[in-house]
């Protein structure tokens, strides 16, 4: 998951406001499914680690319901290879990250019974690296 083109590959990393305490001002109510991941961390979050997550879910659920995705990651960040000393200016495009805040729904899903969506959600939620919250509509 990444975004099909970018104006500038190298931007600023912005700042986190704090120790992890970024409340989400939007994206914070159920808006498709009967069931959610709610981010109870500040973080970033990477591609593969959504992926992961929602095929993890996926899978789980065997075409029997349908599952949103509520952010994407159109943030780009930089690395350089290790071993490498000070100085050379900025590495090469590493990977897309998604900013997620506390209370930002992540996923959501629906078309299923409560107790088969909250098992698919909580496999999701093992995938990922921050806590999260199981919310319903």
């Amino acid at each position: 998951m990444q975004p099909s083109r970018v104006k500038h590959t190298k931007t600023h990393k912005g700042h986190g406001r704090g120790h992890g305490k970024v409340y989400a001002s939007r994206g914070t109510q159920l808006s498709f499914g009967s069931f959610g991941l709610k981010a109870e961390e500040s973080t970033w979050l990477k591609a593969n680690q959504l992926e992961s997550a929602r095929k993890v879910m996926a899978r789980y659920i065997q075409r029997g319901g349908k599952i949103w995705i509520r952010v994407f990651p159109d943030k780009p960040r930089t690395a350089r290879s290790s071993e490498i000393g000070m100085g050379g200016g900025r590495g090469a495009l590493s990977h897309f990250v998604a900013p997620v805040e506390i209370g930002r729904v992540i996923f959501e899903i629906d078309g299923l019974p409560e107790v088969d969506a909250r098992k698919a959600l909580r496999l999701g939620a093992h995938k990922l690296p921050i806590k999260t919250r199981i919310v319903a509509r």
